[in-house]
């Protein structure tokens, strides 16, 4: 474990330089804004395919201190659904405790999104939210015909990711907090690791209450120990915000935080902005200024493209890196002014200031490079649809009729859905709103209705479906043959298995 004394968080703008007497006056949230902790535990790892199991949320005031009491619900699972049995090993909620204790999909998902939407200024929290439980919530507002993404951003809400704060202070300002390391002698931050070093009680992670409580006392211990970088990392989550610091035409360089770089790098980089995707405006292409700029410049925008794209165990010269890296500026990157890195952490983290320099000074005198990574990415091939409308959310947007229509199917009573006469232009709206009925409310489906459904939930829990499940079971049973709650937990979805053949 690593434990460094404590020093102020100060930053300016002077080029890959480290920390002078400027500052930045940082203004912490306002007191009417509230954070809300949230996590969720799921029947396996995709956002789309699997289902949520158990959701936990606490909201606290600005300063962290929770108001009202916590929220859990549990979700029941529809009978054209397996879970994964790792992940029922890692969270131990089997289906059978998931169906006991929880509500239908379409009134989990309208429980969170009243939590989600029912106070302005709310800053929705959690740890790997952005690439994970943010995802869980966008599938699970599709299907049951939420808006997927105005929960973060209208009436003033926003998004944070703390897991990205830690590595962000773990690289830049460590001073104060225990640093576990992993078997690779890398810091971990996995949240059961940096909670036990820092002497949070963490009874039982994978829990979604507990991860959330764990989670708050994580932002409380940066919020102590050093305050400016937490204030400084709040006030550029936002993409607005963030695109204060980017500077394209002068290739500003900038510290960038990532898991991107991996954990021998302790996830950080200068990088430089070099264009924004052609055909995303959320993405910034930038490079990598301690990657070898070689293949950057030599490399036509057609070789460039295949590298980037192509499995590295696909392709024929296995040797070539390439520099470029993709920037999500709408998913709270961190990025920081280039000096923000002091010269202790740039010798601690074991940066080649001089190299990054000198790559700078390369990529500056071939402002063409620009052109071509653009090149590179307008030929992007195009977005491959799954044939699974559970699938589909990342498709297309709603047209506004389709979006008012779907308005109103959630504000019919679910008697009525049936008789329901709208019509919609996006064909998964008509798709999705069977298999809403079906998961949700089935004694709306009529005969034919019934077949139907009957014939999708046979083709799911097919035969090789079916028969990996139980190999998966029997590996699994193997391994914990020995703990009695692990096995009491595969026997369950052998139960539960039997009873949606059955």
């Amino acid at each position: 474990m690593r434990v460094v004394g404590n020093r102020n968080f100060v930053q300016s703008h002077h080029l890959l330089t480290p920390h002078s007497k400027g500052k930045h006056r940082i203004v912490s949230s306002p007191d009417d804004s509230t954070f809300l902790f949230h996590d969720y535990e799921t029947f396996g790892k995709s956002p789309s395919l699997d289902r949520p199991a158990q959701f936990a949320a606490l909201r606290t005031d600005s300063y962290l201190n929770p108001i009202g009491e916590p929220q859990i619900f549990y979700c029941r699972l529809a009978d054209d659904y397996l879970p994964q049995p790792k992940a029922v090993i890692v969270t131990g909620i089997t289906p059978q405790v998931a169906c006991k204790n929880g509500v239908t999909e379409s009134e989990f998902a309208a429980r969170i999104y009243k939590l989600f939407t029912k106070k302005e200024r709310t800053c929705i929290v959690g740890y790997n939210n952005v690439n994970f439980d943010d995802e869980v919530t966008r599938h699970l507002f599709y299907r049951n015909f939420f808006d997927p993404y105005g929960w973060s951003w209208q009436n003033n809400n926003s998004r944070w990711d703390l897991l990205d704060v830690m590595r962000a202070c773990y690289a830049l300002r460590p001073e104060g907090i225990v640093w576990p390391e992993n078997k690779n002698s890398f810091p971990s931050f996995k949240l059961e690791h940096i909670t036990k070093a820092n002497g949070t009680v963490h009874k039982n992670p994978h829990n979604a209450i507990s991860d959330v409580y764990a989670t708050l006392e994580m932002a409380k211990l940066v919020k102590k120990k050093q305050p400016k970088l937490f204030d400084f990392l709040f006030t550029y989550r936002k993409k607005q915000k963030l695109m204060t610091l980017i500077n394209i035409p002068q290739m500003k360089p900038l510290v960038h935080v990532s898991s991107i770089f991996g954990d021998a790098r302790s996830n950080v980089s200068w990088i430089v902005p070099l264009a924004w995707h052609p055909n995303n405006h959320n993405l910034l292409i930038v490079a990598d200024l301690a990657a070898d700029m070689s293949p950057l410049l030599e490399l036509d925008a057609d070789v460039l493209g295949e590298h980037f794209y192509t499995r590295k165990s696909n392709l024929s010269n296995k040797n070539i890196s390439l520099p470029i890296k993709l920037v999500h500026i709408n998913k709270c990157p961190v990025l920081a002014p280039a000096n923000t890195l002091r010269s202790e952490d740039i010798k601690r983290l074991c940066i080649d200031r001089d190299a990054c320099l000198a790559n700078l000074m390369l990529l500056r005198q071939h402002p063409a490079v620009r052109d071509k990574v653009v090149k590179v990415f307008a030929n992007t091939k195009p977005f491959t649809s799954s044939d699974d409308v559970d699938a589909q959310l990342y498709d297309g947007f709603f047209s506004e009729s389709d979006r008012a229509g779907m308005n109103i199917l959630r504000q019919t009573a679910p008697g009525d859905l049936p008789a329901l006469a709208l019509t919609f232009q996006d064909p998964r709206v008509t798709n999705l709103l069977f298999r809403y009925r079906a998961r949700n409310f089935p004694g709306t489906l009529d005969d034919a209705e019934q077949k139907r459904w009957l014939q999708h939930r046979r083709e799911i829990l097919n035969t090789e479906r079916v028969h990996n499940f139980l190999l998966e079971i029997e590996s699994l049973a193997v391994l914990h043959q020995n703990e009695v709650k692990k096995m009491f937990q595969l026997k369950a979805l052998c139960l539960y298995l039997q009873d949606l053949v059955s």
